[in-house]
């Protein structure tokens, strides 16, 4: 029998961590599935179906002969032309079509920009709490993140002094998102204008999430790093889809909006990663961007109401506290008071351990902030029923009071 050859897994694959936030939301299911009363707050995708008009746009493009075969890698020229227009009209940015590269969900898109922008030895500025998946690309292309954190003080949002403050001469880029996955925080058209005139300045590509951008909450509004500060056309990358907006997680199309000669050099990595995406879901896309915004304004008014009890309820418990969301659908709650208490007869040093002892004693799954660089938190999505959610963190406090 041989032996197989020691480091079989690559070094850089195996230094991947696997996503905490679909590990949380896939054990939550499995204790469901097993017969435990779990309610999961894990899960980053809206809780309503993908709007009919969508359905049946892709039901229509199942039929046509044109889909089954294959496309061009950088999407379809007229989903890319309508993702164009619909970045005029939501962005107030203006851009060609092939600056637009369809990608297989929005982690294709930021997998895309990282490899095509992020060499070996370079840095990434990240304001921390980050998305789970930001670091993982940088590591991959041999890269550095560098977070940069915010805490609740600040209302989870960088300065440009704590940028400049992390900057070397090897910082090539800045991931900059607006509203916050984890956090719901969403900069101030102030601050946005003086992040990107800082990058300008100094020639860093500002690689700009906006997946949740209209998912705000009150007066608070979203604004395009972009729009803001018009001089860094040649050097941001838009990250945007239509997972969170028209509720279309499991359809994955994502795409990046980039410099021409960024997104020639995406194009030319997609063609040999996975060629062009799904037809079928293009085109449900396609429908998606270029309707109105009645579904996602239901949705709004859905999230609004229920950020608000969540918001409340959080800081009814003992030693919660919790800023209000400001947009995506998610709580960001300071933990660390519920750190070191009896619970259930036992104790959590950190927030894993915290959200271990919650899932075992009151079948409540939550997302702890280790996962997203800020230990002592814990993310509570709510895009999930009012009922389910008034009941988890009604276990909760139950467990905290009990000690």
């Amino acid at each position: 029998m041989t032996t197989p050859p020691s480091g079989r897994i690559s070094r850089r694959i195996a230094s991947i961590t696997p996503s905490a936030t679909l590990a949380v939301d896939a054990k939550a299911k499995a204790l469901r599935a097993s017969g435990a009363p779990v309610i999961g707050f894990g899960a980053g995708e809206p809780d309503f179906a993908t709007p009919d008009y969508i359905v049946a746009a892709a039901e229509e493009a199942c039929r046509d002969p044109r889909n089954h075969k294959y496309s061009p890698a950088a999407g379809l020229p007229e989903l890319r032309e309508a993702i164009a227009r619909k970045t005029l009209r939501d962005s107030g940015v203006r851009v060609e079509p092939t600056q637009v590269v369809v990608t297989n969900g929005g982690k294709h898109a930021v997998y895309s920009s990282v490899l095509t922008v992020i060499d070996e030895g370079d840095e990434l500025l990240l304001p921390a709490p980050y998305w789970t998946t930001y670091p993982e690309p940088v590591a991959l292309a041999g890269g550095t993140t560098v977070p940069v954190v915010a805490g609740a003080d600040q209302g989870f949002r960088v300065t440009v002094e704590q940028l400049e403050a992390a900057r070397t001469d090897r910082t090539k880029a800045l991931m900059f998102v607006s509203p916050s996955n984890p956090t719901g925080a969403v900069y101030p058209r102030a601050e946005i204008e003086a992040i990107g005139r800082w990058a300008l300045e100094h020639g860093i590509i500002v690689i700009t999430d906006e997946i949740y951008e209209h998912l705000t909450y009150g007066d608070v509004e979203h604004h395009s790093i972009l729009e803001v500060v018009p001089g860094l056309a040649d050097q941001c990358i838009i990250l945007n889809g239509v997972a969170k907006t028209y509720a279309m997680t499991g359809w994955r199309v994502g795409w990046m909006i980039a410099p021409a000669d960024i997104a020639k050099a995406a194009t030319s990595l997609q063609s040999h990663m996975t060629s062009n995406v799904n037809n079928v879901a293009q085109m449900a896309a396609l429908a998606a961007v270029s309707g109105d915004l009645s579904a996602v304004e239901a949705m709004r008014a859905t999230f609004d109401q229920r950020r608000r009890i969540i918001h409340e309820a959080l800081n009814g418990i003992d030693g919660v506290v919790c800023l209000e969301p400001e947009g995506a659908f998610y709580a960001y709650p300071d933990l660390t008071g519920l750190l070191g208490r009896p619970l259930a007869g036992r104790t959590a040093s950190d927030t894993i351990e915290l959200a271990d002892i919650v899932l075992e004693e009151a079948n409540v799954a939550f997302v702890p902030g280790e996962a997203f660089g800020t230990p002592g938190y814990g993310r509570f999505s709510f895009a999930m029923d009012t009922d389910d959610m008034a009941e988890g963190i009604g276990r909760i406090a139950d467990l905290v009071d009990a000690g």
